[in-house]
């Protein structure tokens, strides 16, 4: 891995709208071309080894395992962060999430924050190149009446605005419904794997018929607490029941592997649903889906090859699962370039046709070079934070710099994926580049709240978490 200085380093961490936007194969798509249809796919705690096709043992994902064998397989990609709202903040403007005050919170958690409806968001941009834009499942970035998808560019949404919600009875963690379509409160029964499943299915159908490209966003709740498959109606009464008051949904004394595999399985069969539409309509050529997760796994996921979870900077709270489908154009393969979710922003509108973007120039890089072959790897470098036990990680090329609390490693994240040799000492230049290259870029970031929520996982609540206390430890100034 060739050696590089800080300034280099901070520099490849925050691509400009030059790079960010360099022309891939698809620049050669003829003038007057129809724009690829896009249908992305988000998971919600997805582990990277989750699906069978990345790993999983215990079931079989064959809709997710097809988008792998027609399209391209990235094995390192990362989330932008280990909780959700703060990468869909990353997602939806192709930014580091720390750029914006709703970014900060870990996840976001009621209040007055949100994403500000004036800031550009992937579905704003693809909107003004004349996509119809439509969000269905979860949106967790701000409530009404000053935030909500209908303001940052989705022309409809049909879903949930909170952060989690009951498979069965639509309930959110306060016990109030939150299923909407547009601004309006909706009722419908069934279960909610299924039900977003069904909505994406008639919204394809209906916007193919129209003839202009559509841009859908899928989020789906699965496999995401509460822990209920499609044949959990009485679980999710027993957890509605439960009392003590708080929040029931995310209970420690709920789940199994195999209530985890039915969510799963269920989620697969959604998607499955889709490829089939999509084929029998006609539209699977030039259609570009993706699927992929918002962070890495929580309690039941499989993680493997990598050491940790959810809230956690290790790589199994960051690495997922990330596929794109696009048979015009992308030839099925692996791709190892490394990615991080506030990549597809730029990718997707350079494969839209965009060669400019009317926005602050994005911290993510268009991948199409490197899904196409156009290009081979290279060297990157990421950044990450999370207040909670004060996490820093900073990975460039196969190092990874990390610090939890006072604890600071190197590792070789490539040879060591599961993050035991520490190398700091034995390879010291390199541990020093790298925390003084996480240390400038911090420098350009909000700097942390100390008011903004924060979450991890206690040794009370999971014992292979022993000795931990939701600890919260600002670090000294200048660190």
């Amino acid at each position: 891995m060739r050696e590089l200085n800080r300034r280099a380093l901070l520099n490849a961490g925050a691509a400009g709208l030059a790079l960010s936007m360099a022309p891939g194969a698809l620049a050669q798509r003829k003038p007057g071309a129809k724009p690829p249809n896009i249908l992305f796919i988000l998971a919600d705690d997805m582990g990277y080894a989750d699906v069978s096709c990345y790993g999983r043992r215990e079931y079989r994902t064959p809709a997710i395992d097809r988008l792998a064998a027609e399209g391209m397989r990235l094995t390192q990609a990362y989330a932008n962060s280990s909780v959700c709202s703060a990468t869909r903040v990353a997602l939806a403007t192709g930014r580091y999430q720390y750029r914006l005050p709703v970014g900060l919170e870990e996840p976001l958690r009621g209040g007055k924050l949100g994403l500000d409806p004036s800031v550009p968001t992937m579905a704003s941009l693809l909107r003004g190149l004349g996509y119809s834009t439509t969000l269905i499942g979860k949106w967790h970035l701000g409530a009404l009446p000053e935030f909500g998808p209908l303001k940052s560019g989705y022309d409809h949404f049909w879903g949930f605005r909170g952060g989690a919600l009951d498979y069965f009875d639509h309930m959110g963690p306060t016990g109030k419904p939150d299923l909407w379509d547009d601004d309006r409160e909706v009722t419908a029964p069934g279960y909610l794997t299924t039900l977003l499943g069904q909505r994406a299915d008639q919204v394809i159908r209906a916007e193919h018929a129209r003839g202009k490209p559509f841009f859908i966003s899928l989020h789906f709740n699965a496999p995401h607490w509460p822990w209920e498959g499609p044949e959990d109606a009485a679980e999710s009464a027993r957890l509605r029941a439960k009392p003590g008051g708080g929040d029931p949904l995310p209970s420690f004394d709920a789940g199994s592997l195999e209530t985890y595999a039915r969510m799963v399985t269920a989620m697969d069969d959604e998607i499955g649903r889709l490829l089939a539409t999509l084929d029998a309509i006609g539209a699977a050529e030039d259609t570009i889906v993706v699927f992929t997760s918002d962070n890495g796994g929580e309690r039941y996921s499989d993680t493997w090859p990598f050491t940790g979870k959810k809230t956690e900077l290790l790589e199994g709270g960051l690495r997922i699962p990330a596929i794109l489908r696009w048979p015009a154009a992308v030839h099925p393969g692996v791709c190892d370039q490394v990615a991080i979710s506030m990549d597809w922003l730029p990718t997707l509108l350079a494969a839209a046709g965009a060669r400019s973007i009317d926005a602050p120039a994005p911290d993510g890089i268009d991948l199409l070079p490197w899904l196409t072959r156009a290009r081979e790897p290279e060297p990157r470098t990421l950044f990450w934070r999370y207040h909670n036990m004060a996490q820093r990680a900073c990975r460039s090329g196969d190092l990874k710099y990390l610090r939890i609390l006072d604890n600071e490693f190197l590792f070789d994240v490539v040879a060591d994926p599961l993050e035991r040799a520490n190398l700091k000492e034995r390879r010291p230049e390199d541990f020093a580049r790298l925390a003084a290259a996480f240390r400038d870029w911090d420098a350009t970031m909000l700097p942390i709240d100390p008011d903004a929520y924060t979450d991890g996982f206690r040794g009370d609540e999971l014992p292979d978490h022993f000795g931990i206390r939701q600890s919260v430890t600002l670090p000294a100034a200048g660190d």
